[in-house]
């Protein structure tokens, strides 16, 4: 059997309205690129435990094209990134792209893509241009994106970008991560030899609505600095001792302050201000330790990082 050359990894939560616009742009788009057409492409859909009728949907969508459509089952909801490795798992392609099924990012954009790879790159970055999003999102993205940067030293501009492309290399190098909890842009990011980024287009969601809440995005930001650096944990060290240092002086200061000028009471109030500063940076410094003890806790568990129910694909 010959292999295909290009592989669409693409997770589905919940995306039953938009599917049908997504199957007929990403099939066209793939059939218009003659080099993909002639050395075949196969488009594996990863139903994240959806809820409505996304699995139907994939399912005839499968019928329709087995030859180039693979659809992987889950029994439950374990999150994008779970879907993503569930991809990457099964892929088949020298050249892979991972894409959102809410068609923000054009499928007709994967030829940019894999352009770039024949260029010899094997990691290929994308920035989205005109972001179609809310002002919220963007600058929160961007602060996110500044923060991770400096901590990280992994230079990914936009990294809320899901349209990404990776070489089979890189792939099967990130395969071999047993992480519970990943990034997985910045984890290929670090395997990359020759990465490189381009701008792309951004659409307006076609249909439903965005799956990342506030919560999910602090949770994926925290996951993401947790899982690639320590630095956290030597800044509060660092913040510890300066904060330890000035308490010292502080308090030789109380106590000159009495001996000379004798006992008061107008500071009472400073003092708790001070006091419940320092027990806030405290209680910072244990959620940000209990971060990096609950990744080792997931992992030592050692569970699956998901559960596959089914499998649909053209085995001939």
């Amino acid at each position: 059997m010959m292999l295909p050359y290009l592989s669409v990894v693409i997770p589905v939560y919940n995306e039953e309205a938009g599917l049908p616009a997504l199957f007929e742009r990403l099939y066209a788009a793939l059939d218009a690129l003659p080099a993909i057409a002639a050395r075949g492409f196969e488009v594996i859909f990863v139903n994240d435990g959806s809820s409505d009728k996304s699995a139907a949907l994939l399912a005839d969508q499968f019928h329709a094209r087995p030859k180039e459509t693979r659809v992987i089952l889950f029994n439950a909801n374990y999150g994008q990134h779970a879907a993503i490795m569930a991809g990457f798992a099964r892929v088949r392609g020298e050249v892979i792209v991972t894409l959102d099924a809410d068609l923000q990012n054009p499928p007709e954009e994967i030829g940019r893509l894999v352009s770039e790879f024949e260029r010899g790159y094997d990691y290929v970055g994308t920035i989205r241009r005109q972001r179609q999003d809310s002002w919220f999102r963007r600058g929160a993205s961007r602060a996110m994106n500044r923060v991770r940067e400096r901590i990280t030293r992994i230079h990914m501009t936009d990294q809320g970008c899901m349209l990404r492309a990776y070489s089979r290399a890189v792939v099967d190098t990130v395969n071999q991560c047993q992480e519970i909890n990943t990034f997985i842009p910045a984890l290929a990011y670090t395997f990359a030899t020759h990465p490189v980024e381009i701008e792309v287009a951004h659409e307006e969601r076609a249909a439903g609505e965005s799956k990342y809440s506030l919560y999910r995005l602090i949770r994926l930001n925290f996951d993401l600095v947790t899982g690639f650096s320590v630095v956290p944990l030597q800044l509060f060290s660092l913040l510890g001792i300066g904060l330890a240092l000035f308490s010292a002086l502080f308090v030789f200061y109380l106590a000159l302050r009495r001996l000379f000028v004798g006992p008061e009471a107008e500071g009472l109030f400073t003092l708790f201000g001070i006091a419940f500063f320092l027990i806030g940076v405290l209680l910072f410094g244990i959620g940000l330790l209990g971060e990096y003890v609950g990744r080792i806790y997931q992992q030592v568990r050692q569970r699956p990082r998901f559960i596959v129910s089914a499998v649909l694909e053209d085995k001939t």
